[in-house]
């Protein structure tokens, strides 16, 4: 089959991988004309804006996925590829818009952290007898990695953040004291069938994911059916097919719904060494009617992103075993640049890599 992809970032390099390995062939569309995907597939350069070459684009091909929410909706009806496009339009959506997606958890009994939405600036009054300070101002578009929200601790600092956040309206979140950052990854076929990857334990630095531990230590059933009760709802209720996210915080027992992400994630980068079927291979098989890949957890994993610079060649050569993968970006501050992955016997041994490797660079895994 032709399989098209939106966007040729790292998510899009690892789908055309998968792809080609499945006898696939991978095209890719993608403004960035150093896009990583490029070398690993049938590569376009050009707007992700522009109707006239996304139907061009989107000619003969089997189907059509993205790597990122984050697209014209107007423009895909506009050149007609709504038909192509899998997952679905309805959850692209859903997933870009956090008030129809804090809504929809909502409605299918999801918990989310107290919120409002505000939609002019005098809204900003209703926060401190509501949801209270300090809270998490978000834009309800665009964001991502901790671009486009603020934390503040008054009326003040809300009514700046207001004049500083675009675009309007925002979404304001009750700060939660949570135990940890959770994720749950699942794959749903065109049949329905569903399939689990365990519960992912996540570390974020300056809102930028920073560690994924695969399977997350000290889960109990309850958490675990929780976790897939609430990615199930949801993939039903949009007749989802293909890779989702579910990005949760843990407060004692509890699970909280924070966001959801209509595509392969960050999170779950540990599945190309850590699991029988890795998440791009089951996005792939899902969406062009292949049999699930079995999820099961070879072994316990980590993976770590590596921001605005690559580790050195000391770092890496400290850690035995780890695997390395450089997307071929220019540096730059902020910049996800490549990921490392390491696999343990056990979840003691693997905390240990981990933890030496987060010291050698400074940071707190």
């Amino acid at each position: 089959m032709k399989v098209g992809i939106l966007g040729g970032g790292q998510l899009g390099m690892f789908l055309s991988i998968a792809a080609k390995q499945l006898g696939h062939t991978p095209l890719v569309l993608s403004p960035d004309p150093t896009a990583s995907a490029k070398k690993f597939s049938d590569f376009t350069l050009g707007s992700l804006d522009d109707p006239t070459l996304l139907q061009g684009f989107a000619r003969n091909l089997s189907v059509l996925t993205y790597e990122f929410e984050h697209l014209s909706v107007s423009v895909l009806k506009k050149a007609g590829v709504s038909p192509l496009l899998v997952p679905a339009i309805d959850a692209l959506i859903v997933g870009q818009d956090r008030d129809l997606e804090k809504a929809k958890f909502r409605s299918l009994g999801m918990p989310t952290a107290p919120y409002l939405i505000l939609r002019q600036e005098t809204d900003l009054d209703a926060i401190a007898n509501s949801i209270g300070f300090p809270c998490i101002l978000k834009t309800t578009l665009q964001g991502y990695d901790g671009k486009g929200q603020r934390r503040v601790k008054s009326l003040e600092e809300a009514k700046q953040a207001w004049q500083d956040l675009a675009p309007h309206p925002l979404i304001a979140e009750q700060w939660v004291k949570f135990d940890r950052e959770l994720s749950q990854i699942a794959v749903r076929s065109q049949s329905g069938e569903m399939a689990y990857y365990p519960l992912v334990e996540n570390v974020h630095h300056d809102g930028i994911l920073f560690s994924s531990v695969a399977p997350a230590p000290y889960t109990t059933p309850s958490l675990v059916t929780k976790a897939q009760s609430y990615v199930q709802r949801l993939m039903d209720e949009l007749n989802y097919v293909g890779v989702l996210a579910l990005e949760l915080f843990q407060v004692q027992d509890e699970l909280l719904v924070n966001e959801m992400a209509p595509r392969v994630h960050n999170s779950g980068h540990w599945t190309l060494e850590g699991a029988v079927c890795s998440q791009f291979e089951n996005h792939i098989r899902a969406i062009t009617g292949m049999p699930l890949g079995s999820t099961e957890v070879k072994l316990p994993t980590a993976m770590v992103n590596c921001v605005g610079e690559m580790p050195k060649a000391a770092v890496l050569n400290s850690i035995p075993g780890a695997a390395v993968y450089d997307y071929g970006k220019e540096a730059r501050p902020g910049r996800k640049l490549g990921h490392l992955t390491f696999t343990a016997a056990d979840e003691a041994s693997l905390r240990e890599k981990l933890n030496r490797f987060a010291e050698s660079i400074g940071k707190k895994s």
